[in-house]
This record gives C-alpha cells, structure tokens and sequence, in this order.
C-alpha cells in the first residue's frame, strides 16, 4: 500500500485509533438550557462546535425561563451529523440573527430583492416581523422585536449521526441530527423509534460517490453499482481492473468513520446491510470536510460523502444501478438528485417525544418553532437547497408540515 496524505482526524485500517464521541453535556431536551450559550450574533455562526471537539455544552446553565408567555425561552441545542450540519447551522445562524423584514438579503424584502417565498410568507402576517420572532410566535411566543435577540437562542455542534442520536434519546440535547435513519444508527425496531422520537425529516441528499482529479483525468466518469461495491470490498484494488480503463493506480479507499450517518447509509443502500463488510476501506473520517480534502490530496482516491461537500477536485461520478445510469447533472434524465436514485437519502432533525407533553406531538414548543422554519419554500430554498442538497418533494414537505403545525401551544405551556 503507497504513503498517502493523511488528513487530521483520520483512522487505517492498519492502525485502529479509538475514540470518543465529543459531546459535552448540554441542557435536557425540553427544560434544560445554558445561560450562556450565546446566541451567534448579528448572522454570525448560530453553532460553537464547528471543529467537533466539544459538541454542545450549556451545562453550567439552569433551566431557561419563559417570556411571559408560559413557554421555555431556554437555548436550543442541536448536536449530530456534519451532512445535516450545512442545514441546521445556516438555520441557527439565521435564527439568532432575528433579521428584519427590510433586510431584504437574509429575511424580508427591500427595494433590492426579496428572500424566496416571501410573498407568501408576508401575506401569512411576516411582512413587520423579524425571522425568529415570525416562526416562534407561531407557537405562542412573544416576539423581542430586537435584532440579534431571538425569543430563544440556537446553537448546533458537530459530530455524528451516531452521536447526534444518542444525545437527543439521553436528554443531552434538543435536536439530533441524523443523516442516517435512528433505527440502523441505535439498531432500533420502527416500534420504539416511533414511540421515543418525532422524526423531522428537513431534506434529501443524493448521496454522490466521488473520486480524485487524477482519475477523473484518466477517463473516469462512471461506474457500475457492482464494481463500486467491489472496491469497497476489496474485490478490485486498481483502476486498471476496471473495464475500459488505462490508469494502473493503486485504489485509495476513504470510508466515513463507522457511526456516521454517510457510513450507515453508504452500506445500507449499496451493501445491502448496515453491517456489512468494508474490508477494501484504507482510511476513514469523522467528518464530509475531512473527506473531501483526503480525495484532493490523494491520488487514486475514491469516496463517499455528502453532496454539499463536492466541488472541482472532489468530483461526483455516474453510476449505474440494475441497467439505469444516474447521472451528477441536475438536468439529465436520470439524475443523482432524483427520488429513485440508490443512495438518495433523508436528512433528520429528531426529537424527543416529551412524557409530560403526548398531546402536543412530543415537541416543546422550541423544537416546533425552530423546526417549523426549515418546511416551507424559504427555509427549503435557504437551508437546504442553498447548501447544495434535495428539497423535499411537496407532498413530503405537506407531511413534514402538518407534523409540527399539529401542534398545540397550549399543550406545549411549561408546567
């Protein structure tokens, strides 16, 4: 095996490096909450754990208070997946802000444009409010009308898919984010994740295989299903073993580190289990950054990732699965964006259900605002499509809206 570049943060196979999921103890999901978890400034970042290393903490803090209104005005913590994290911070940073309707770049609209969606965000009562305080007074808070001051703060560390779920059923935080579903990251029945958790699906990802620029260079530009699976089982460990290719280079295999919702999905949706062997891996990553600075600085290399994470020396290929070949262009017939593609997958905000609140759908009524923000044609253009991902179909996006829109702001009142 040829020395390659490693990047920080990586594990081979021939060296096992165990590690720990970094999350500090935060607030319990619902009553908790830091008193000085700060609320990411005038559009600044809206998370504090943009390295990983220290997730989200807010443990110093006691329990938040209400604005008067009954309802808890604690910080809102989300902790997870770096696939989800482009999402959920972009919205934190958006949310902290508290921008005005005369904006007009980040919320509102001015005589230099609008944001998406705003027609019919200000015929829906948006047009003289601030963006925190128009999606939290949908559920019975008191808007601050003050910029940079949000009925209630959001921060949102970064980590795993893996952790992001296990904090969120623990009570660590508020939200976990989740590229993978949080039955195969905890080997949960459908029973008790239904019965533990509200599953906010925000987005899709056409979750792309990519490969070096070398290879790219030499003719590459698609791959079977089959041969992908190869590689990554240690079937084929040179480009030159693939039909119709002259490029006699060593494969260098990058896998995302195990517990990662990009790893769980990658083996669920090509292997076929989310068990299954990856005995080709050479070297795997905690985070989609890591990855994607592993395949351009390694030659021979091929990946997996997340699609906001793809650019010119981290190049998407087509791939062809069972006759069908699914292309990285928006505009083909058969696209890596589409709903059929093989590894397109959904992107999750979980929450816990709430023991004393069953008749308000689970959520605290932070959960539901904050949520709320991401499931209409604004949040979808922004948040999701903004950081290169999938809008959700308009029928998914109905479900996703009535989930949270069910919910009552009487039941959501702190006892």
């Amino acid at each position: 095996m040829s020395d390659r570049n490693w990047v920080d943060g990586g594990v081979s196979r021939r060296k096992v490096l165990i590690t720990s999921g970094a999350l500090g103890s935060a607030g319990l999901a619902g009553c908790g909450g830091s008193s000085d978890g700060g609320d990411g400034g005038s559009g600044g970042s809206g998370g504090d754990g943009s390295d990983g290393s220290d997730g989200s903490d807010g443990s110093d803090g006691g329990s938040g208070g209400d604005d008067g209104s009954g309802l808890n005005t604690a910080l809102l913590n989300a902790e997870g997946s770096s696939t989800v994290y482009p999402i959920s911070n972009t919205g934190s940073s958006y949310w902290n802000s508290n921008a005005p309707p005369s904006d007009g770049e980040y919320w509102g609209s001015n005589d230099e444009g609008s944001v998406p969606g705003w027609d019919q965000l200000s015929s829906d009562g948006a047009g003289d409010m601030k963006i925190a305080d128009y999606f939290a007074a949908k559920f019975g808070y008191e808007p601050t009308d003050q910029r940079s001051s949000p009925p209630f703060p959001t921060t949102v560390g970064l980590s795993h898919s893996g952790t992001g779920c296990e904090a969120v059923t623990e009570g660590l935080v508020d939200i976990g984010n989740s590229s993978g579903p949080i039955t195969a990251e905890l080997d949960w029945s459908e029973e008790k994740a239904q019965s533990t958790v509200v599953d906010n699906v925000v987005g899709r990802d056409g979750q792309p295989v990519v490969i070096s620029s070398d290879v790219a260079d030499a003719g590459v530009s698609q791959l079977t299903g089959e041969e992908i699976r190869a590689i990554y089982q240690d079937e084929i460990t040179n480009w030159s073993e693939i039909d119709g290719v002259d490029y006699d280079q060593e494969i260098y295999v990058i896998g995302r580190a195990e517990g990662s919702g990009t790893d769980t999905s990658f083996r669920l949706n090509m292997l076929g289990s989310a068990d299954a062997s990856m005995s080709g891996v050479d070297t795997r990553f905690g985070q989609n950054q890591q990855v994607a600075q592993a395949v351009a600085q390694n030659e021979g290399a091929i990946a997996y990732m997340a699609l906001a994470f793809t650019g010119p020396e981290v190049t998407p290929i087509a791939i062809e699965f069972d006759g069908t070949l699914y292309e990285t262009s928006r505009d083909a017939e058969n696209t890596i964006f589409d709903s059929e593609y093989p590894l397109n997958r959904d992107l999750h905000m979980y929450t816990l259900i709430e023991e004393d609140n069953p008749d308000g759908g689970g959520y605290d009524a932070r959960e539901a605002a904050f949520v709320n923000m991401f499931l209409n044609e604004f949040g979808q253009t922004v948040f999701v499509e903004g950081n290169n991902y999938i809008p959700l179909p308009t029928s998914d996006l109905e479900t996703m809206k009535e989930q949270v829109s069910s919910v009552a702001t009487e039941d959501l009142l702190m006892p």
